[in-house]
């Protein structure tokens, strides 16, 4: 039986020589997520169920990045639980500050070279299937699941169909990875791929850049997916060799799909085709093309987040900003997506251009993306935000309203004061 991406990680972490959707496994871990609202509550289960000590001190990654820097007494608490809890079981990785642990957890996984192709990956928060991109098979869990894992190092899995993406060409100036997802959701909803794998696939891969496809896997949840996988290609050994310490060089012979794996259904995406999109209020599939609806004026602008929150975003933000001011009335908010992102863009001189442009630069934080802190929304604002997510109060009042857009579109809104591209600045 021929045998997806994702079907061939998980029976190699189950011990199985073959799997098949449906089949209930229960796979060995690589890597454990969790995160300062997340894990607190996991600490408890792993406390009152007596579990004692974790697994393995080097495959937990922890990093308070919601309400973090703490924005109140109650956020300090989580902290502080998490933090007390990392030191006393010896966890190698938690991430709170300095250059390489400050930030949003999908931002820093990758750039520290903790996911890596093959790997079987959870963690307790929905947009752990960003690590999709390097050839890992990463889902989100609850908090309940995450207690357990941290003493077992193991958790059972229902093996998910999967979904063929097919992509062909390359994508046009001004459009990128979160184009391509958002036009995905538009076209199959926002349930879509209710627990299946989207596994993309087809020659226009390689002209996707590591942010790109890290955008896309992000996402992967946002039409129900299971998780999101690409393929290893040069790129993906170009960037692990970088980000990984020592160096990375080959991938699992194992991983890659069999020509005659199962697929629930083929999405075939013509990437010249995909316009720069936008969601509308209240669900990341209500799609369209800007430049196919009249003007929207705007609040504020986000750019950041897990989504969009790297070095190749704040070079495409700021490439739109430069020489450009904010127009009048319009927040826009930058927050690199970690303190090595943050660094970054302060040694090549892109923080300069924010706030030359009159923007407001962040310390890296999830805070806006779930309306915490760093940019809420009052009754009746509207904000263009390159996080993943637009339901109703998302970022703030049950009355405001989200467009998810990708960089150049929200940088180029934020100058216009109304939802725009950037062919249209002068």
């Amino acid at each position: 039986m021929g045998m997806t991406m994702t079907q061939k990680i998980l029976s190699h972490h189950a011990g199985k020589t073959e799997c098949a959707p449906g089949d209930l496994i229960e796979a060995d871990l690589d890597l454990l997520l969790g995160n300062d609202i997340t894990t607190p509550p996991a600490i408890d289960i792993f406390e009152k169920n007596g579990f004692g000590s974790v697994f393995d001190q080097n495959k937990i990654v922890l990093v308070p990045d919601h309400f973090a820097p703490n924005k109140d007494i109650k956020s300090a608490e989580q902290c502080k639980r998490m933090r007390d809890f990392a030191k006393a079981q010896g966890i190698r990785y938690y991430y709170e500050q300095g250059e390489e642990g400050m930030g949003v957890e999908h931002v820093i996984i990758p750039d520290n070279g903790l996911a890596r192709p093959g790997y079987a990956i959870i963690g307790a928060d929905s947009h752990t299937c960003t690590y999709g991109a390097l050839g890992a098979f990463s889902t989100g869990v609850g908090s309940t699941d995450l207690a357990c894992a941290m003493a077992a190092g193991k958790t059972w899995f229902r093996v998910p169909e999967a979904i063929k993406v097919e992509l062909l060409g390359k994508l046009n100036p001004y459009c990128s990875g979160k184009d391509v997802i958002l036009y995905l959701i538009g076209k199959i909803g926002v349930d879509g791929a209710l627990y299946q794998s989207l596994e993309f696939a087809g020659e226009g891969v390689k002209s996707l850049s590591m942010a790109d496809r890290l955008t896309v896997c992000n996402m992967a949840i946002e039409c129900g997916a299971k998780n999101g996988i690409f393929p290893v290609d040069e790129k993906t050994m170009e960037y692990l060799d970088s980000h990984v310490e020592g160096g990375y060089k080959e991938a699992p012979d194992w991983l890659f799909p069999d020509d005659d794996a199962e697929y629930a259904q083929t999405v075939t995406i013509d990437l010249s085709e995909v316009s720069p999109m936008v969601s509308f209020p209240h669900l990341p599939s209500n799609t369209h093309a800007v430049g196919t609806f009249g003007e929207i004026r705007i609040d504020q602008v986000v750019i950041g987040s897990c989504t969009n929150g790297r070095l190749e975003d704040m070079q495409k933000a700021a490439a739109v900003l430069k020489d450009r001011h904010v127009a009048d009335g319009i927040r826009a908010i930058i927050l690199p997506g970690s303190q090595r992102v943050y660094k970054q863009c302060l040694t090549s001189g892109l923080l300069e251009i924010f706030v030359d442009a009159g923007c407001v630069v962040s310390a890296p934080t999830c805070g806006p993306c779930l309306g915490g802190h760093m940019g809420v929304l009052a009754k009746g604002e509207k904000c263009v935000s390159t996080t993943n997510r637009n339901f109703v109060g998302r970022m703030g009042h049950k009355e405001s309203e989200v467009y998810l857009a990708g960089v150049e579109v929200a940088a180029a809104s934020a100058v216009l004061g109304y939802i725009a591209s950037p062919t249209d600045l002068k």
